[in-house]
């Protein structure tokens, strides 16, 4: 019988700057077999989520570094290929972390078997029923509790998170705004996904923009980028405003220190609550947020796309797409 290869990605250089593709390195190695509770997975899509770009970092994130010479981390749909646990057996399908690599070999402990629904395809697992869309779920009605008729502003709207999240706001009541990188986003976002408003940062400077679309003020800020679009925000906020800091991908890839919020006196001011959250702290109420979130796709309430790089050779550059704006949604590698 001719050896399985398990090609892969391992990170053997710590980024600055830009990702590059030589900050990693191609390799492959034989396929190994499951041990007593393990699962062998045929990897189908990987996941690219800005949070990689931490977790190369020499000092790591809300995670330990990823240790040069490693395979790089990134969360994974596939196929059970053989199992040595009782929960799974050949074919089953599963989402785990199991890297930027064809096979993994798992505990079965750390997998979950995904429902066998032909009206859901496997993508949707990585985006709006995965983390993403609990990370817009409960970054926003967790942590800022939105009210019917208040003004929800939303950075990187088009983003993975962020059109969930708006489309949640709009739900909730709210009036909504996003803020995106082009024409087309904006678009997308107001004409397909029912945002009230949208700005396009490239082209139309913040503060005068959120005089046009925030007429009354911003009472909740879901922020995906941080920077100067933070800053901007706190210019605008009323009185008891909430902000959900999710990410602050305008910083990732920075190689000097980034100059913080000029307006931070009116979180004093406005008696504002700002909390920074990951989604990893909410996975054990994950039953709750699935639930809704199915409810309302069933109802036809949201609506979500991806963006699929064919062939996992493509992942370093695509990450990339995640930092130069360039990506339509959910951004996935198929395998």
């Amino acid at each position: 019988m001719t050896k399985r290869i398990n090609h892969q990605w391992r990170l053997v250089a710590r980024p600055v700057g830009m990702i590059k593709e030589t900050d990693f390195e191609w390799a492959e190695e034989p396929v190994s077999s499951p041990a007593e509770n393990q699962v062998l997975v045929r990897n189908l899509y990987l996941s690219l989520d800005p949070a990689n770009r931490g977790w190369m970092r020499e000092e790591g994130s809300y995670m330990k570094p990823i240790p040069l010479g490693s395979v790089m981390l990134g969360g994974t749909i596939g196929v059970v290929e053989e199992s040595r646990h009782p929960n799974f057996i050949e074919g089953d399908k599963v989402q785990g972390f199991l890297g930027w690599q064809e096979y993994g070999l798992a505990e079965g402990s750390t997998l979950r078997k995904l429902p066998d629904n032909p009206n859901i395809p496997l993508t949707a697992y990585l985006g709006l029923f995965g983390v993403i869309g609990m990370t817009a779920y409960f970054g926003l009605l967790d942590i800022t509790d939105p009210k019917p008729g208040e003004t929800l502003v939303v950075s990187a709207a088009a983003g993975a998170v962020g059109s969930i999240t708006g489309q949640i706001g709009k739900i909730k009541g709210c009036r909504v705004v996003g803020i995106a990188g082009s024409d087309e986003k904006c678009k997308w976002i107001t004409e397909e996904l029912g945002f009230d408003a949208a700005i396009n940062y490239k082209t139309e400077k913040l503060r005068e923009a959120f005089k046009r679309t925030c007429p009354n003020g911003i009472d909740i800020y879901f922020d995906n980028v941080g920077g100067e679009t933070l800053d901007a925000v706190l210019g605008r906020i009323n009185l008891g405003a909430r902000i959900s800091i999710c990410g602050m991908i305008s910083q990732y890839n920075a190689t000097a220190p980034v100059p913080g919020p000029y307006n931070l006196i009116n979180i004093l001011t406005m008696r504002a609550r700002v909390q920074g959250f990951i989604v990893l702290d909410y996975l054990p109420r994950a039953p709750e947020a699935l639930a809704d979130l199915t409810r309302w796709y069933q109802e036809g309430k949201l609506k979500y796309r991806v963006d699929v790089v064919e062939g996992l050779k493509n992942a370093p550059g695509a990450l990339n797409k995640l930092f130069d704006g360039t990506n339509q949604g959910k951004l996935i590698i198929s395998i």
